[in-house]
């Protein structure tokens, strides 16, 4: 699919890996549909794809709520007139052990409003925003692409018991649509990261940040942009589907 001229509509767009795709695709003259809760972060990425010559237009929903993610997707076609490609990006992270042991006492557990709130985001978030894409796609009668944003932790993660399932389901989604929807000329795929130099990961101390990037081949961290790069490289060859490309310096969990 060629991108200049086509409309990219991106969630978790106000920053990290959402705000380096944005660019990226604005670069490659696509305008965006940007979709996010931090309307600062969201106007700021507006403002550099707007930079760049191209339209953008922020929308604000929670991607876990039925009725707003369905309400921004037709937003988004009426302001538009067109839906080319949805990239499910929006997520969360609230680690937490299973089970905490100290000295041999059980002393807590993963609290279900805590697995809850990352499955809501990260799976079901997913979920509602590629049925939308997909509904709406098939109604304008053009070809699609749809990019889901899944994990290396979806192999299974310490400590990340909650995210871990989110983005294997993810991944198993991907393929699923993959299957069904390309009878009507939209492709699925998904890009599951390694450890990013997100604006969270970058915040961490520097020696946790070294100990990271040891146990990657390549010996450094993944750069937003090598994602975003992915991410465009997935719409413009038509031939990729169903497939989840992982993205990770050659680490494997």
């Amino acid at each position: 699919m060629e991108i200049k001229g086509k409309t990219v509509l991106i969630t978790g767009a106000g920053r990290g890996l959402g705000a380096a795709m944005a660019r990226r695709f604005a670069e490659l003259g696509a305008d965006l549909a940007l979709v996010d809760l931090d309307a600062a972060g969201l106007d700021a990425v507006a403002q550099a794809c707007r930079a760049l010559g191209r339209r953008a237009e922020t929308y604000s929903a929670s991607v876990a709520d039925e009725a707003q993610i369905s309400a921004v997707f037709d937003r988004a076609v009426a302001d538009f007139g067109r839906l080319d490609c949805t990239i499910a990006n929006a997520g969360i992270l609230r680690d937490g052990l299973l089970v905490k042991v100290k000295d041999g006492a059980v002393v807590g557990k993963l609290p279900l409003a805590q697995w809850q709130a990352v499955i809501d985001v990260n799976l079901t978030g997913v979920f509602l925003s590629g049925r939308e894409a997909a509904e709406r796609m098939i109604r304008l009668g053009t070809p699609g692409c749809i990019i889901n944003i899944s994990s290396l932790s979806r192999a299974g993660n310490f400590g990340q018991s909650n995210y871990s399932a989110a983005k294997a389901g993810v991944s198993a989604l991907t393929v699923v649509w993959a299957k069904e929807l390309a009878r009507y000329r939209i492709r699925v795929n998904a890009i599951a990261p390694g450890f990013i130099k997100t604006e969270m990961v970058a915040s961490m101390k520097p020696e946790i940040l070294e100990k990271m990037a040891a146990g990657i081949p390549v010996q450094r961290l993944g750069e937003p942009s090598e994602i975003a790069a992915t991410a465009a490289f997935i719409v413009q060859n038509d031939y990729v589907n169903g497939r989840v490309l992982e993205i990770d310096g050659g680490q494997r969990l």
